[in-house]
């Protein structure tokens, strides 16, 4: 009896701590540097959930936090800019990995030439260049 308790015990912490109740949450952060009149729109998808459209102004920011799972957390966004949201980047936004970060802090950056990413206090540096949509007839 007193080991089935004993591995219940384990059992309730590890849901715990997989939960990332007790730790900081990580984060991604959205920033747009894009010129004036230019709205940057970020759609980004997590593992659980779908969290839509947002439209950014220039100089406004879009953050979200979550905690991340022993199951190897992602975030894939999408990123438009431009007339008619032309211009586009689509890529992963956060990767968790093997190892468990908590407090972990991504910040992109979108300017007229591209999306730049920084994890820390460093600058940021350009990652991924904004492709165009081109539309071609189908018959």
């Amino acid at each position: 009896m007193k080991r089935i308790s004993c591995f219940l015990i384990v059992i309730a912490l590890c849901a715990e701590l997989s939960n990332g109740a007790l730790f900081p949450k990580d984060s991604v952060h959205f920033n747009n540097s894009l010129q004036p009149n230019n709205i940057l729109k970020v759609h980004c998808i997590t593992d659980e959930e779908d969290l839509g459209d947002h439209l950014l102004n220039p100089g406004q920011t879009y953050d979200f936090s979550f905690h991340e799972s022993i199951f190897r957390t992602e975030v894939n966004c999408g990123l438009w800019q431009g007339p008619g949201f032309k211009y586009y980047a689509l890529f992963r936004a956060y990767d968790g990995g093997v190892i468990l970060h908590f407090g972990k802090n991504n910040f992109w950056d979108a300017r007229e030439d591209g999306i730049y990413f920084t994890h820390d206090s460093t600058p940021p540096t350009l990652k991924y260049r904004w492709a165009a949509h081109v539309l071609t007839p189908t018959h």
